[in-house]
């Protein structure tokens, strides 16, 4: 077994071996910009984007029209967002949630300060939200229902499928951040009635810096106002040289989810309850964040009573895990997911979130309940609480 212990597999992921050979050719032999049409190498890294379309889009149901590649997930909130309410006049009313990602509440209040109106709903402790408040809050000048498909922090996964059927009912549009979902559980968008779904490749093996917005073909058609402008790629919503090697590599770690995502999430769920029985075995005063059942299973979101977190985190140094977002993890108010979900001050900042993923191991995972479990006993023997 190799120290450090990796377990932040929400906040990014190793690309996979099988991703990086994928990409490897279009750094050194297809190196051509996809926009230069003009001669051969343009064609190839054109070809190589538009094959990659087709895959990523089969792959949650939709069609190749229906995907525009973006930096990341967080550009395709924005885009979501921002896109839609600057090309709609006519509604004002935006609604989400209190523990969605910042890139969704932070373009929430950026629109709020443009005169937008913003619901944000509570969540219960478990992180989920009440349809039936969800539906009454609906006005005729909503434009927008924003609902992650699963939580970042605590792993909660959200009723998608009820909540795009609410909003057809209601004739608002449906977008949800599917950033932490798509690899890990099924996502289909023939079940799903979603409008605009946003993803990533860096959450499930594939590399950084490349993302997606669906837009769903509707009539009349979805308009959206691109935050970038320049040479028009991506039907003009997304402007700049497109990033091929990523594309390539986006491509190819859902491909692999595709062919063995059953039976890793079996093997990942195995290895998550395995360690979240042996430090409750280990240990009292533990307290689990998020809903019990309906989670990601590679989530392990937990609070420990009497114990300074930032230094059982320096006992902790040969395993890598987060105390909240790592998007948001500078922020000094802690979590807002877990004050969302009413944990007082003491558990809030005393939690930790485990990550597991594809190369994890039941060696890594028994290790890891023997280090936590040894470092809280010594803190506590100490009386190091606060």
């Amino acid at each position: 077994m190799k120290l450090p212990v990796y377990l932040d597999n929400h906040s990014t992921t190793r690309p996979d071996k099988r991703v990086i050979e994928a990409m490897l050719p279009y750094f050194n032999e297809h190196y051509g910009n996809p926009s230069s049409q003009g001669h051969p190498f343009g064609w190839a890294a054109s070809s190589a984007v538009e094959s990659a379309r087709e895959i990523v889009a089969s792959f949650i149901g939709a069609k190749p029209e229906e995907i525009i590649f973006t930096s990341g997930t967080t550009e395709s909130n924005n885009l979501a967002l921002k896109g839609v309410a600057l090309a709609v006049g006519k509604r004002n009313h935006i609604i989400t949630t209190q523990v969605e990602h910042p890139s969704i509440l932070n373009a929430a209040r950026f629109l709020e300060k443009m005169g937008y109106s913003v619901t944000y709903l509570p969540v219960d402790r478990f992180g989920m939200i009440d349809l039936e408040r969800l539906e009454n809050v609906i006005s005729d000048s909503t434009l927008m229902v924003s609902v992650m498909t699963a939580n970042n922090e605590i792993g909660t996964i959200y009723p998608v499928e009820e909540i795009a059927v609410i909003c057809s009912k209601k004739g608002v549009l449906f977008h949800t951040d599917a950033a932490q979902a798509i690899g890990r559980m099924e996502f289909d968008l023939n079940r799903i009635q979603a409008d605009l779904v946003s993803f990533s490749a860096h959450k499930n093996y594939g590399p950084k810096g490349i993302g997606a917005l669906f837009i769903r073909r509707k009539s009349p058609r979805l308009k959206l106002t691109p935050l970038f402008h320049g040479g028009g790629q991506e039907k003009e919503l997304r402007s700049g040289t497109l990033n091929t090697p990523a594309i390539a590599g986006f491509a190819k770690c859902l491909e692999i989810s595709r062919l063995e995502m059953e039976s890793e999430n079996k093997r990942i769920k195995a290895l998550r309850d395995r360690l979240q029985e042996g430090i409750f075995r280990e240990l009292d005063g533990i307290y689990l964040n998020g809903h019990p059942e309906k989670r990601l299973i590679n989530n392990l979101n937990i609070s420990i009573k009497n114990v300074n977190i930032d230094r059982l985190l320096g006992e902790l140094r040969d395993i890598a895990v987060s105390t909240g977002s790592a998007c948001a993890s500078g922020s000094p108010e802690g979590s807002h997911v877990l004050r969302a979900i009413g944990l007082e001050n003491d558990l809030l900042r005393a939690s930790i979130r485990f990550g597991l993923g594809r190369l994890n191991t039941e060696e890594e995972i028994d290790y890891t309940i023997s280090r936590v479990a040894g470092a809280v006993k010594i803190l506590r023997d100490k009386g190091i609480r606060d």
